[in-house]
């Protein structure tokens, strides 16, 4: 629980009562005395007071009037794409290899002596795997890993940050580092570095954990998704999910399944692959994760500038049985969630290959689809095409996103215009901060 929120909706709600209902929610969530809980409510309203009004560019918080869950950011969904442009556009251009405008898993730049692209990348752990920290550290760990292989690169070591409320077990941390360093362990690559700390300091109550993994490679080649050609063919491997997977699993009570998902057989078939040298003939190679198949179809086709057109049979036949299985009998869309699915295009003259080499590694994997010329996604499902765009959010997989839904917002184009805005604005605010600084 934000503490700190909560008083300033207080403060500006005009709220008599404040004190009181503070006082009351603190007890709720910690084990402490009336007198404690009222003192730190206390505290908490003197500094929410001292910073509800500010003024200047860099106390001013940029405002949009959207929130995050309204928009959908983090639901890998349109809105969340959506978004991910528009943090491009605060960026701006850069001298990277691939920056945030292309929409890639991780960022490249490459070094000016040896002459070889350094890849970075940081994914953050699944929100609702808090109260899971090995399978939380599992997961973003192996999904960090992941980014930096389908950029055609070898990782060479992780870092890991990691923040827990006020009142969360230390155990939650030590937890969490042992599921990051058991993927390390399986792959060979270190933990090397990372930061420890409290969510929100003082100000936030209860047992939250949050936090991420980096990851960073090295390569002389590089796979990045702009490469995708007209003519090319698409493949991809088995999945068993991750992160997600996990989740619908844990909160529809069907924990058995998790299990399906521990694994590291994604990094078995890259490093197969790396090994093989095919990895210079591929053009491109992603991770199904951000929004399933459907939404990495949209930022391939965008980026590239291209149309892929997919065969429902061919990749349904990929998932692993048991998840399958268990999405069906949730009428979850398969399609529209994470899979952590290697998807590789390449020349059809190279496909035959790939497929030995990854087989060899003990992972399934056909042709799913090709690559044409225009632009967007299709698929064809009992012999029909029809069109492959992600949804609003991605396929609902708990109870909860199954209440909120996929669909798009009626006001969709008008909260656009909110976030275009606050986007200048945001862009504005850096250019004159980074002149003051300038000057000085």
């Amino acid at each position: 629980m934000d503490i700190e929120g909560y008083a300033k909706r207080g403060i500006r709600n005009n709220d008599p009562d404040l004190e009181e209902k503070l006082t009351s929610r603190i007890q709720e969530v910690k084990k402490t005395t009336e007198e404690h809980a009222r003192s730190l409510a206390r505290a908490t309203i003197v500094e929410a007071e001292a910073t509800i009004n500010v003024s200047g560019d860099v106390l001013e918080p940029t405002i949009s009037g959207i929130s995050m869950g309204e928009f959908g950011v983090g639901s890998r969904g349109i809105g969340d794409f959506y978004t991910h442009e528009k943090i491009a556009e605060v960026i701006g251009k850069t001298n990277a290899v691939v920056d945030t405008t292309h929409l890639d898993d991780s960022g490249v730049v490459k070094t000016k002596e040896a002459g070889e692209y350094i890849i970075l990348t940081v994914d953050g752990i699944h929100s609702r795997l808090s109260d899971f920290p090995f399978l939380a550290g599992f997961h973003v760990a192996r999904a960090a890993l992941r980014d930096v292989y389908v950029m055609g690169a070898r990782p060479v070591a992780m870092l890991s940050d990691i923040h827990v409320a006020d009142d969360g077990d230390v155990g939650k941390i030590l937890d969490h580092i042992a599921g990051i360093t058991a993927v390390a362990e399986l792959s060979g690559i270190p933990l090397i570095t990372g930061s420890t700390l409290r969510i929100g300091g003082d100000m936030v109550i209860g047992e939250r954990m949050t936090g991420g993994v980096g990851a960073v490679g090295v390569s002389s080649d590089l796979t990045a998704r702009e490469q995708t050609q007209v003519g090319d063919v698409i493949l991809m491997t088995e999945g068993a999910g991750g992160g997600t997977i996990s989740t619908a699993a844990l909160y529809y009570g069907m924990h058995e399944v998790v299990d399906e998902t521990i694994n590291i057989k994604f990094l078995e078939a890259c490093e197969k692959l790396l090994d093989s040298g095919l990895v210079k003939h591929i053009h491109a190679m992603t991770d199904v994760t951000n929004g399933g198949i459907r939404g990495d179809a949209k930022e391939i086709s965008r980026t590239a500038g291209v149309r892929l057109v997919f065969r429902e049979q061919e990749m349904r036949k990929l998932v692993n049985p048991v998840v399958l299985d268990m999405l069906e009998s949730l009428e979850i869309d398969y399609l529209g969630v994470s899979l952590d699915a290697l998807l590789i295009i390449a020349p059809g003259e190279v496909a035959e290959s790939i497929m030995e080499t990854i087989r060899s590694a003990g992972v399934d994997i056909s042709i799913i689809g090709k690559v044409e010329e225009g632009s967007g996604a299709m698929i064809e499902i009992d012999g029909e095409m029809r069109d492959f765009t992600p949804r609003f959010r991605e396929s609902a997989y708990t109870p909860i996103k199954k209440m909120i839904g996929e669909e798009e917002p009626r006001d969709f184009a008008e909260m656009q215009k909110a976030i275009d805005k606050a986007t200048l604005e945001a862009v504005s605010k850096k250019a004159r901060v980074v002149e003051k600084v300038r000057k000085k």
